[in-house]
């Protein structure tokens, strides 16, 4: 039982080796068009990075046999021209000195949009000083958009060291480089969630291969993509936030209404005086004189 409980745990460990051989080997196949990419779908991080390992592997021993005659060479070989990438979170990714230290995720996406964001970019550069900029990501601005990380597969690790060594935001690098890519390791979230995807995968071509790595785990994230956890602290400041917005819409009402009985009085009044002045200009065009007259 535990040789056999052995095997199978070096066939779970090798378990991404043999489906990224499969999809390389597929992306690769002459009966299909050239520049289809390959999407592996992981679900932590850490699975993310093994994989990214895996490849790198893989490649290295393809290399071996990446001569003419298709024979085995006793040095390292030729690497093939491929660009493999791998992308998460701005809190696993971001190399600031400030806003990568924070803790928690959904601050640091908040910090980075700040920084980041169009009309923050806009206005920083008219007015410098104004807000205040990432310079990891301004520093991405400058380069080549299609050549932002060179060809390779980059490990999460090595992508951010190299973030640090050319001061370029790894987490942009990777995101702008998804459509150049050949191999692209990602959460599932990434391609199943609508709106992450829409924002992510968007340039992704419907004829990608794509591998879903444990994919039996795909409903439980559709259903944690689609769904919304209500607190009872949420559902109170929503009670609380209906409540001032019927207070407001009720003032607005009531200054509406009294403005609107305010035009309309002066409507009638207008409307007195000009029929008043039309009677005048009647009786002095047509005087009524006495019938001996």
């Amino acid at each position: 039982a535990g040789d056999a409980l052995g095997h199978r745990k070096d066939r779970v460990a090798a378990k991404p080796y043999y489906q990224l051989s499969a999809g390389a080997s597929h992306q690769a196949n002459q009966f299909h068009p050239s520049g289809r990419k390959l999407i592996y779908c992981s679900r932590t991080v850490p699975e993310i990075e093994k994989t990214l390992a895996e490849l790198k592997r893989l490649m290295e021993y393809r290399a071996k046999y990446n001569t003419p005659d298709g024979e085995k060479t006793e040095g390292e070989g030729t690497l093939e021209d491929i660009l493999a990438i791998g992308l998460s979170s701005r809190k696993n990714m971001c190399i600031h000195p400030v806003v990568g230290q924070q803790r928690k995720g959904k601050v640091v996406d908040a910090m980075c949009r700040d920084m980041t964001s169009a009309w923050a970019c806009e206005k920083g550069r008219q007015e410098p000083g104004s807000v205040e900029l990432c310079s990891f990501h301004e520093e991405l601005g400058k380069l080549d958009p299609g050549h932002l990380i060179p060809p390779g597969v980059w490990t999460l690790e090595e992508v951010m060291n190299y973030g640090h060594a050319r001061g370029v935001c790894p987490y942009f690098a990777v995101r702008r480089m998804i459509p150049f890519a050949d191999v692209i390791i990602y959460s599932f979230h990434y391609l199943v969630d609508p709106k992450v995807a829409e924002q992510v995968s968007r340039e992704v071509s419907k004829d990608a291969i794509v591998v879903f790595d444990e994919a039996h785990n795909i409903d439980n994230v559709c259903i944690e993509s689609l769904s919304i956890d209500l607190t009872r602290p949420m559902l109170d400041n929503a009670y609380r936030s209906v409540n001032r917005l019927a207070e407001k819409v009720d003032e607005v009402k009531a200054t509406d209404a009294a403005k609107l009985q305010d035009e309309y009085a002066r409507l009638v009044e207008g409307l007195q005086e000009q029929n008043a002045n039309r009677e005048s200009d009647v009786f002095m065009a047509n005087p009524v004189l006495p019938g001996d007259l």
